[in-house]
């Protein structure tokens, strides 16, 4: 099937309360291109520099869903409209500081590492309201809810879980009514799972694969 067979039928699934985020890492500039002709209005890259090739600026909006480095965030905060991965105190005061040099509020979410993973980054779930709380106290940035990845497993029942913990946080951090926090985006699933997550209260969704094929 083509790009854009693929995005049409994806599309069919979801509501229109449900963000589709193209996922392009690895993805030729031609290939981005295609998606955003077929209606996708939302890219999601997770590299700075990739996405600094690329040239996506103003063709779509443009989110980061991998790992930001703190040396990386100057370039970042000027080419993303949106960074998904915000997991510490630390990196959320750097964007804020290269962000008030650009006149810039940046919408941010929290990545919780919902399987407690070793070699994932993501802030803990137990930690996640703590960090919220903090760092919403930033004047350059909007914290506008959480991102997880669940652990990698064949069968995407298996992720189930992890979407259910992370949706319980979302619920109970949106209880709290924190001053200049607005959680309305739970960033999970992709494309082997994204219909779980969605069963369990996701509102945006980053798919790869369903959309491109298979790199």
């Amino acid at each position: 099937m083509t790009i854009k067979e693929n995005i049409v039928n994806i599309q069919y699934q979801l509501t229109s309360k449900i963000t589709l985020v193209a996922a392009t890492k690895k993805r030729t500039s031609q290939e981005i291109r295609q998606a955003i002709a077929a209606g996708i209005t939302h890219i999601g890259e997770n590299y700075v520099k990739e996405a600094l090739n690329k040239n996506l600026q103003g063709l779509a909006t443009l989110h980061l869903i991998g790992h930001l480095q703190t040396n990386k965030v100057k370039t970042a905060v000027q080419l993303f409209d949106i960074i998904e991965t915000v997991d510490s105190q630390k990196l959320a005061k750097e964007i804020d500081k290269q962000c008030k040099t650009i006149n810039k509020i940046m919408p941010i979410l929290i990545e919780i590492n919902s399987g407690n993973e070793k070699n994932k980054t993501g802030i803990p779930p137990e930690q996640a309201t703590k960090l919220i709380t903090i760092i919403s106290k930033l004047n350059n940035i909007k914290i506008q809810g959480l991102m997880t990845m669940a652990p990698h497993n064949k069968d995407p029942e298996q992720s189930r879980p992890y979407f259910k913990a992370t949706k319980k946080i979302f619920d109970e951090i949106k209880s709290l009514a924190i001053n200049d926090v607005e959680m309305k985006t739970l960033s999970m699933g992709m494309s082997h799972s994204y219909t779980i997550a969605i069963e369990e209260g996701a509102t945006q969704v980053r798919l790869g694969t369903a959309i491109f094929g298979e790199r």
